[in-house]
């Protein structure tokens, strides 16, 4: 793929010192002009793990996946904007080299927003648990129902265009960063695609949301509460 847009790489990061040089280094280097990674108040070597792979990295003390990726926005914004945002989780459980299929209908002017979906056939055993299988299927199915909108997936594999992205004015600060954007790119009628993607079993460490019973809790209740504030 040739491409001559400016295209940013957002990666929130909190303890993934043993994961995220593996996430910037397979991103496909000449598709993105930048890749940030915004430290998330870790305790681990994350931040210099990242430097030393070549990101630009950030620093978040405010807990929360959505506070980590506000600020790296803000960051873009003050830079003058981009053209494409592209984000990605940390723990190397998607593929980034896949980066490329997530950005392309972008690219070729059929969509404002693309999100990875990870079914079933793509997703190695153990990598979602039943948690996440049955919290993603509860938000799609209520998106449907209240929204007349059908996606499959609240996967953190993503893309969207700058201008899109403003439209929208993300404002969650924690579990409901994903849903809000699906939900509001409704609303603000935008072009949407789903493109399947592989997913993985995270490379260290473990899930901050699914790896608890609390996490998994407040994350749901979190994505249903969003779901419902926007509908």
């Amino acid at each position: 793929m040739h491409i001559s847009s400016n295209i940013k790489v957002i990666i929130p990061a909190y303890n993934e010192e043993g994961s995220i040089a593996l996430v910037v280094n397979d991103l496909p280097k000449h598709l993105c002009n930048e890749i940030i990674v915004t430290d998330n108040n870790s305790n681990d070597n994350t931040a210099n793990a990242a430097k030393l792979v070549g990101a630009t990295v950030l620093f978040e003390k405010k807990p929360g996946y959505g506070a980590a990726c506000l600020k790296a926005i803000d960051y873009i914004k003050q830079k003058g904007g981009c053209d494409i945002v592209v984000f990605i989780d940390g723990d190397f459980s998607d593929h980034p080299e896949e980066m490329e299929k997530i950005i392309e209908p972008i690219i070729a002017g059929d969509a404002d927003m693309v999100i990875g979906s990870r079914i079933k056939a793509l997703r190695e055993r153990g990598s979602m648990t039943p948690q996440q299988v049955f919290g993603n299927w509860l938000a799609v199915t209520l998106i449907k129902i209240f929204m007349r909108h059908q996606y499959t997936d609240l996967g953190p594999f993503r893309a969207i265009t700058w201008n899109a992205l403003e439209k929208i004015n993300m404002i969650d600060t924690n579990y409901g960063w994903t849903v809000e954007m699906q939900v509001k790119a409704v609303k603000h009628k935008l072009r949407y695609r789903e493109v399947p993607v592989r997913y993985r079993n995270r490379a260290a460490g473990y899930s901050k949301v699914s790896g608890s019973i609390k996490g998994s809790i407040l994350a749901g209740y979190k994505i249903i509460k969003t779901i419902f504030k926007y509908i």
